[in-house]
């Protein structure tokens, strides 16, 4: 008998435990975490939509492509940096291409870009910028270099009928600095940047 109470008592006790963490682990825990990110990062919590006359059009979070249904580059719209997340910009395949510095598949891919880049922009291939030619670490960056941006203007505005200096402002007013002043690289959000060009109508 006295066996027998001792196993029961632990297995209410092993129950109590159970329960008590679960509450406090399991609903409690992602309660407090949700309500401190609502308050202090909505944007971020939310996922950053970004809409345009009231519907959402994307992520500022998250990279997509601005191609056709057969998934070649449109002229019009400023152009993101290559992605190797599924067929491209796939949120539920994130991730790099894993290649070294030195595999042939990445330079060859590397050298391909660097023309259809140049010859897609009417510039000399040394104009191409690096970010323009590689894929980020999880495939889904959302920012280009302002650099990259720029070598687009030329292509975009005159797909749009709209002056180059126009273009180039919209470009510019984009750029966003480092993080806290000194971390990171300058950079311009594709999805945010194509939004205000197309509030220009062109």
């Amino acid at each position: 008998m006295s066996a027998s109470r001792t196993n029961l008592r632990s297995a209410g006790v092993a129950l109590r435990s159970m329960l008590v963490l679960t509450a406090v682990l399991g609903v409690g825990y992602p309660l407090v975490i949700t309500g401190i990110g609502q308050l202090a990062l909505p944007g971020q919590a939310n996922g950053t939509t970004v809409s345009v006359d009231g519907e959402t059009v994307g992520s500022a979070l998250i990279g997509q492509s601005f191609v056709d249904t057969e998934g070649n580059p449109l002229p019009e719209w400023f152009q993101p940096r290559p992605s190797a997340a599924g067929d491209g910009y796939d949120a539920g395949a994130s991730s790099g291409s894993n290649l070294g510095p030195e595999n042939p598949d990445l330079i060859a891919a590397i050298e391909e870009r660097r023309t259809q880049v140049a010859e897609f922009n009417e510039v000399e291939e040394t104009e191409v910028p690096s970010d323009a030619l590689t894929a980020s670490s999880s495939g889904l960056d959302p920012h280009i270099s302002p650099e990259y941006a720029l070598l687009q203007v030329t292509r975009v505005a005159a797909e749009r009928g709209l002056p180059e200096n126009q273009v180039r402002s919209v470009v510019e007013a984009n750029i966003q600095g480092r993080d806290i002043g000194f971390l990171g690289e300058t950079t311009v959000n594709v999805l945010r940047l194509n939004v205000a060009l197309d509030a220009l109508k062109g």
